[in-house]
């Protein structure tokens, strides 16, 4: 039997009529609204403006965080609530994306064109982090291998979360799946050590301190030992237990599908240096560039929706922020110059 996960010999995704993921467009960006080139927001199809960015990041991106939608087959709402003359609770809603597909096919190939796209744009240090769910992981967890190589993978992070419990026949499911593939594998990725807190058994046997192994001569543990260094805790695992934004959360948006910003803070940090490049093609809620600009990394962030670019300037603004923000250009733009943001369809 042949190595299933040796290079020459990978595993594929077969279906009638499949594609190779989409070659680099030729596309250009027009300026809507000056502002920091550290903080970029670009409106228009996340796929063009991946193309446009060739010309000015490519290589440089260490950090591309997606979270693309889940293949859940309906429109996702946008949820704002008010206060009326009378002080009661208005509700109001209005699309926010579109997440309906021909089928598993369609979306798979969307997403792997993405895919392919943003590594052009990698750094060699650069990491990938692909936020999905169990119901497509398994899936493009074999597209990822087939657009870096098996041996780009780096690890799969499970968020556990808590959430109203759902009349079903089956295991509650409360967790999402971020995959995480490096660049090159030949070069250290980007990664800076997090960790937990010290279990509370240990705590009460070796206190604080770091530990350490006492080998006897054979090279072999004798005991454990403390040194009089402060530990500063477990390094982090792959299951990460952090809470979904709660209906009240002050940094609720109400765009759907919002992440926590202490889920960000975890990836970016671990992945990122200060100064460098974390982009978002499917920025949403604006989470990803608010938590990158407070620690200090430069971002972009890409979405059809003007909506999402508006909630995620406010929030970059509330930062002490102004973000620039770039549309694509389609045919009938001029290149050069200024240009004016036209009405955009909610995705």
């Amino acid at each position: 039997m042949r190595p299933a996960c040796h290079p020459t010999f990978p595993v594929t995704l077969n279906w009638a009529n499949r594609r190779a993921p989409a070659a680099a467009s030729t596309a250009d960006l027009g300026i809507v609204q000056r502002g920091s080139r550290d903080n970029l927001l670009i409106s228009g199809d996340n796929l063009k403006a991946l193309s446009a960015l060739l010309d000015t990041v490519a290589g440089e991106v260490t950090l591309a965080y997606l979270d693309p939608p889940f293949f859940t087959g309906r429109v996702h709402e946008r949820v704002e609530r008010s206060r009326d003359v009378r002080g009661g609770l208005v509700r109001s809603t209005r699309p926010a994306f579109d997440d309906r597909w021909a089928g598993l096919s369609e979306y798979l190939e969307d997403i792997s064109d993405r895919i392919a796209a943003v590594r052009r744009l990698l750094a060699p240090h650069g990491s990938l982090v692909l936020h999905v769910d169990p119901k497509t992981s398994h899936y493009l967890k074999v597209v990822c291998d087939e657009v870096f190589g098996p041996d780009c993978f780096a690890s799969e992070i499970v968020w556990r979360y808590r959430r109203w419990p759902a009349k079903t026949p089956n295991f509650q499911r409360v967790h999402d799946v971020l995959l995480r593939y490096v660049k090159d594998p030949q070069v250290p990725p980007r990664f800076n050590a997090l960790y937990e807190p010290l279990a509370a058994t240990t705590l009460a046997t070796w206190g604080t301190k770091k530990q350490r192994a006492v080998v006897g001569a054979d090279g072999r543990r004798v005991r454990s030992s403390t040194t009089e260094d402060a530990s500063p805790g477990v390094p982090m695992g792959d299951v990460w237990d952090i809470g979904i934004v709660a209906p009240v959360a002050k940094e609720r948006t109400g765009y759907p599908t919002q992440k926590p910003a202490a889920l960000l803070r975890r990836v970016i940090e671990s992945l990122t240096d200060p100064g460098e490049i974390v982009l978002d093609p499917y920025l949403g809620s604006g989470t990803t560039v608010a938590v990158a600009s407070e620690l200090g990394r430069r971002s972009i962030g890409i979405d059809k929706n003007i909506e999402a670019i508006e909630i995620a300037r406010t929030r970059l603004n509330a930062l002490g922020v102004r973000p620039m923000h770039k549309r694509v250009l389609d045919d009938a733009d001029e290149v050069a110059g200024e240009t004016q943001l036209p009405e955009v369809r909610s995705a």
